[in-house]
């Protein structure tokens, strides 16, 4: 006699919708089961309890649904089955949700999605990230139903980061407009690899507008990709020597060789990126300084140097409104005009490492006349020079 097939567990219609609710609170509310989700008034609020919350939601959903559950279900251990059953399916990972549940990649609410999503337009427009702008248009096309629904509003950008890339940075876009460069953003899927794996590549730098010389060849672990200001930066530690130096990628050509697959890991690249951001913490601007200068200020054996200017009139008042400009700045108002009713002027005060000065002098340069340079006597000398550089100019 032929074996009677076994029942599926779900067969039976209020097992079904009960599996069916779960995975939509799961869709709905990305994340719970985390101690955010518990309030003050949630019967786990004391004890957290993961699965309490998705019973909770689990519960609320069924009666927006109009789904009619006995009193109590479905009961945490059921519960604990249909996460087994989604496990079993693919529908949920084999690993710990111990900071919340969710499908797949819906990590984000809708709202945080949008938020995300801004961010994503933002650096793939301006910043002319080549990788973001595909995955945004991608977004933009899986999306355009959400936003229709939403009358246009999850597209509408409520926050923008506009500072803009003023080089070329899209192979795709330098095609299509013939304006090929070579240089190093032809290569980012390598170095992005590199970054995440710790592995060292031999890059060469095509230009140095400083003077340095510093041209050609150079081996190098990359730590980082980084956009400041108006274009994008790699920062990266040589490898003979561990030095931290930051460049700009247009400045690198079109060449990146991967020196060995076997990378030093990420907890290596942690601990360089902590130290380089020591040094930008420590700075002013994006130079990390010489090896031997930098080696001392990480050991805290460098002796940083005293800056102080002086502001006048009416950049007064942005100054003030700069309240963390710098993590160790210090700002003194000084006497107030009787007439306005305002400061005289303001002076600026921050200990800097001597590789700072030269940045420094340059955010300073950008007031002008309303700007006097106190300390110390090297810079006071290097800015009274510049300004009468500057007369002559004019005069001749």
């Amino acid at each position: 006699m032929p074996k009677k097939p076994a029942s599926h567990p779900y067969i039976n219609s209020l097992a079904f919708e009960r599996l069916m609710l779960l995975i939509a609170t799961l869709l709905k509310h990305p994340g719970i089961g985390c101690p955010e989700f518990t309030t003050s008034d949630s019967p786990d609020h004391q004890h957290h309890n993961a699965l309490v919350q998705v019973q909770i939601y689990l519960q609320k959903l069924a009666t927006e649904c109009g789904v009619e559950f006995p009193t109590g279900y479905p009961a945490i251990p059921t519960i604990r089955k249909d996460l087994e059953t989604l496990r079993r399916y693919g529908i949920l990972d084999h690993r710990m949700y111990r900071w919340g549940y969710y499908l797949g990649t819906g990590a984000l609410s809708s709202e945080e999605l949008k938020m995300a999503f801004n961010a994503l337009a933002s650096q793939a427009q301006f910043q002319g990230d080549p990788q973001l702008r595909r995955i945004y248009q991608t977004l933009s096309k899986r999306l355009r139903g959400l936003d229709m629904e939403l009358k246009g509003e999850f597209f509408y950008p409520v926050r923008q980061h506009l500072n803009r890339a003023i080089v070329y940075t899209d192979p795709e876009e330098m095609a299509a407009r013939g304006e090929n460069r070579d240089t190093l953003f032809h290569q980012l899927s390598v170095v992005e690899k590199a970054i995440s794996q710790g592995l060292a590549i031999e890059i060469s730098r095509g230009s140095d507008l400083y003077g340095n010389s510093r041209i050609g060849p150079m081996r190098v672990i990359p730590l980082q990709l980084i956009y400041h200001d108006i274009a994008w930066y790699l920062l990266y530690e040589y490898c003979e020597n561990a030095h931290l130096a930051i460049g700009r990628l247009n400045r690198f050509k079109d060449y990146c060789i991967v020196l060995s697959e076997s990378g030093r890991g990420l907890e290596a690249q942690r601990n360089s990126l902590v130290k380089a951001y020591q040094l930008l913490e420590n700075g002013w601007g994006l130079y990390l300084g010489d090896p031997q200068q930098q080696k001392l200020e990480l050991e805290g054996k460098l002796e940083f140097v005293k800056v102080k200017v002086r502001f006048f009139p009416p950049v007064t008042s942005f100054i003030v409104e700069g309240e963390r400009r710098h993590p160790k700045q210090k700002i003194t108002i000084g006497s107030v005009d009787t007439t306005t009713g305002k400061p005289c002027y303001v002076d600026y005060a921050v200990p800097l490492p001597p590789r700072s000065l030269e940045e420094f002098s340059i955010w300073v340069y950008r007031y002008m006349d309303k700007v006097q340079v106190l300390s110390p006597p090297q810079l006071v000398e290097k800015h009274y020079q510049a300004a009468q550089a500057l007369v002559e100019r004019y005069v001749k």
